[in-house]
């Protein structure tokens, strides 16, 4: 990823040699993260992998001499109007509406609230400060597209999820996204100068669901890291800080509970595996770490009430959201990572349990084939069916250097996914959309 590439992995044309840039790269770049703050726990309400993504993805643009400027809404009146995340990195909150107990739903209400807040930041700078907008998901995309132009700077997007495709996934009983969505991510993709894609088929959504022109589409896979999420001092070690059994059957789910995520067809597997398999009650551990989100929040005791009618209750063990150092360690005391969603752009935590040397067995939605390889570092399933994860599950039982084996070559597999590789073809799409941006700025005025 040395090169920007579009969708159908061409290298961008290169500036005509007439065309002459004050910066190769962006000095400071504005990104906006509108419903999710970087500083929030991830697993917790909204915040997820695009909260680790925007936090570890500024901190190696800094790293490369590219500033950032996080802007976020205040979610508390206790927060500072900055916090400097890392030398290089600010987060700046902006007042958008009630602090608190206001859903994601709610939010397109507030983005004039939230887009004052950060043009009264711009205010106070020279002009030119910032060079780029960088906008995540389609809410900080409106923000973004405003900004961009105001001030004259090209924009570029990452949707992270898209209406269209999580529409076409829904779980049973899941509320479908509004129309409103998408007429806006629309809108977003049409006003944006550069897209990036976290895999290729998320290009060719966008692509077929959107109208992007491919020539405006990167794809920068997301990264890991590397020094957090690795073997470490293995599996033995991490389930004894755990408190977990060592020759415990360790089949983990890690992220927000919502229908999205299916966390229910991990424990429905369990139930099938008991069924079929009771001597296996004494020795199975079903660890469930994370908090009600979304949908999810309307029952937020759902999973519990699941596992006590399934009669699985005495081996499920739900736990509050962990920051990622512990997160790492339970991911090393899993034999396997469950990850049976209905959509993933990418699945960041299929990578990071890899990373830390634990196989992924996770359904083929998504990004999820590209960060796991089938056989090799985890098991890819196709649908939903409980009964198709129970047969992994037992195969993990039976074979009990199955998992150890997949999680060596999961640790290799993840090595290639590393966040200085993701910022530096971040920061080349930049280039990217400066040179296209200040081209079409001389055509148009001459």
């Amino acid at each position: 990823m040395s090169q920007y590439v579009s969708r159908l992995g061409r290298r961008s044309p290169a500036a005509p040699p007439r065309l002459r840039l004050g910066h190769r790269r962006p000095r400071r770049v504005a990104m906006l993260s509108v419903h999710t703050s970087p500083l929030h726990q991830p697993g917790t309400g909204d915040a997820g992998g695009m909260n680790v993504y925007i936090v570890e993805l500024a901190q190696r643009l800094a790293a490369i001499n590219i500033e950032v400027e996080i802007f976020t809404r205040a979610t508390t009146a206790a927060l500072p109007p900055s916090v400097e995340l890392a030398p290089g990195v600010l987060v700046r909150h902006v007042d958008a509406g009630p602090y608190e107990g206001l859903a994601k739903e709610d939010l397109p209400a507030q983005l004039c609230a939230f887009t004052h807040g950060v043009m009264q930041a711009w205010a106070g700078h020279r002009p030119g400060y910032y060079d780029l907008v960088h906008s995540h998901y389609w809410l900080s995309g409106h923000v973004g597209w405003l900004a961009a132009q105001r001030w004259g700077v090209p924009l570029v997007h990452a949707m992270h999820t898209m209406a269209k495709v999580k529409n076409a996934n829904l779980a049973d009983g899941d509320t479908p996204e509004p129309a409103a969505r998408v007429i806006g991510e629309t809108q977003i993709v049409a006003a944006a100068d550069r897209l990036i894609a976290n895999t290729a088929e998320e290009a060719d959504q966008l692509v077929r669901h959107y109208s992007a022109d491919p020539a405006d589409v990167a794809v920068v896979h997301p990264g890991v890291n590397l020094g957090r999420f690795n073997p470490a001092d293995g599996r033995a070690a991490a389930r004894a800080r755990l408190g977990l059994p060592q020759d415990a059957l360790i089949p983990l789910f890690a992220g927000r509970i919502q229908p999205l995520k299916a966390p229910d067809v991990l424990l429905r597997a369990v139930a099938v595996l008991l069924d079929e398999r009771p001597d296996l009650r004494s020795r199975i551990v079903v660890p469930v770490v994370g908090g009600p989100s979304g949908s999810g929040l309307a029952k937020p005791e759902g999973l519990q009430k699941l596992a006590a009618r399934l009669g699985i209750a005495d081996v499920v063990r739900f736990r509050p959201p962990v920051d990622q150092d512990q997160l790492a360690d339970w991911f090393r005391a899993a034999s396997v990572l469950v990850m049976p969603s209905y959509s993933e752009s990418f699945g960041l935590v299929a990578i990071e349990a890899q990373a830390a040397g634990t196989p992924v067995l996770a359904a083929a939605v998504g990004g999820l084939p590209v960060a796991v390889r089938d056989g090799q570092t985890g098991f890819l399933v196709q649908g939903h069916d409980p009964a198709a994860y129970a047969r992994v599950l037992r195969d993990v039982a039976d074979d009990p250097q199955l998992s150890a084996r997949m999680g060596a070559a999961a640790a290799r597999h993840a090595r290639s996914f590393g966040w200085d590789a993701s910022a530096s073809a971040t920061a080349e799409v930049y280039t990217a959309a400066l040179h296209a941006h200040r081209r079409r700025a001389r055509a148009l005025h001459g």
